[in-house]
């Protein structure tokens, strides 16, 4: 194992939560950048405690690509619960979805559970491990088949050539 493996064991964790200790202070005082350094190096050695074995990952173009996608799901998202919460609409049409999976890597199925929680209008409900069938709590949408394949289509497709 090299020297600079040992140090950053993860390294986009690493750089991950300095960017997020920076975005948090607002500042890039030399201060700040090596607090969020030594947070940085410090919680990803004890995530190799948690986890020995890190993600084997994939290509790295997909996942960029699905950065942008979920950015963009999450603004329309967004922009639809507005439209939801000002029209004279009674009651959304909400309903639980159930979705059958392929993805079984953890570390897929951790990023599909934050990007579906973190989508405004949608909850991850439940997962059950021995069939794959994801349940999903969706604050308004008419046709589940629709759902189910736009969540098959976008993310878990992305996520088996990231993860698979």
């Amino acid at each position: 194992m090299t020297v600079l493996r040992r140090l950053f064991p993860y390294p986009a964790l690493a750089l991950g939560l300095t960017v997020l200790w920076l975005m948090l202070n607002q500042s890039v005082e030399p201060f700040d950048v090596v607090v969020g350094l030594l947070l940085g190096v410090t919680l990803s050695r004890i995530m190799l405690r948690l986890d020995p074995d890190p993600p084997r990952t994939r290509r790295p173009g997909v996942a960029i690509a699905l950065v942008f996608i979920v950015g963009r799901d999450i603004l329309i998202s967004n922009l639809k619960v507005i439209a939801l919460l000002l029209s004279l609409r009674p009651k959304p049409h909400s309903a639980f979805v159930n979705i059958p999976l392929q993805l079984r890597d953890r570390y897929g199925l951790a990023i599909l559970a934050t990007i579906i929680t973190s989508t405004p209008g949608t909850f991850w409900a439940a997962y059950d491990r021995r069939s794959g069938v994801l349940t999903i709590r969706v604050l308004d949408e008419a046709d589940a088949a629709v759902f189910s394949r736009m969540i098959k289509g976008r993310y878990e497709r992305r996520l088996l050539e990231i993860f698979g």
